[in-house]
C-alpha cells in the first residue's frame, strides 16, 4: 500500500477491513447453515461494520492504516466491543462462546492483512 497516495491508502485500508468483516460474518452465517443472501449477511454484519468504522475514527486510522499499532489492534477491539454491544442491545447473540470465537477470528482476519504488509516492508528493507 505504500506505493499510493495517503488517502488511497487509507480508503483501501478502510475497505479491506470492511471487507474483513463482511467475509467473517459471511462464513458465520454460512457455518450456522443461515441463508447467505445480501440481507442476511446484512442483518448479521451491521453491528461489526459500525465498531470497525468505531475503531478507525477512535485510532485515526486515515493516519496509520495498515499499522498493526494503532490502527489494527483498536481497529479489532472496537470492532467486538462495539458489535457485541450492538447485538447485545437488539438482542442478538452474545453467547460467550462467540465472543470467542469472533475475536479470534476477527483478529485473524483485521490483524492478519496488516501483519503480512509489516513483514513485505521489512523484507524490502533489508533486500531491496
Amino acid at each position: 500500500m505504500s506505493d499510493r497516495s495517503p488517502g488511497r491508502t487509507a480508503i483501501a485500508a478502510l475497505a479491506a477491513d470492511l471487507v474483513c468483516v463482511v467475509v467473517f460474518c459471511t462464513v458465520g452465517r454460512s457455518s450456522h447453515a443461515e441463508a447467505l443472501t445480501p440481507s442476511g449477511v446484512a442483518e448479521t454484519s451491521w453491528p461489526f461494520l459500525i465498531g470497525a468504522g468505531a475503531g478507525w475514527l477512535v485510532s485515526r486510522g486515515w493516519r496509520r492504516p495498515p499499522a498493526l499499532l494503532p490502527t489494527g489492534v483498536t481497529v479489532w477491539v472496537a470492532t467486538i466491543v462495539v458489535g457485541m454491544l450492538l447485538r447485545k442491545a437488539t438482542s442478538a447473540g452474545t453467547a460467550p462462546s462467540f465472543i470467542v470465537v469472533a475475536s479470534l477470528s476477527t483478529a485473524v482476519l483485521l490483524l492478519g492483512w496488516r501483519a503480512v504488509i509489516a513483514l513485505v516492508r521489512r523484507s524490502r528493507v533489508h533486500h531491496g
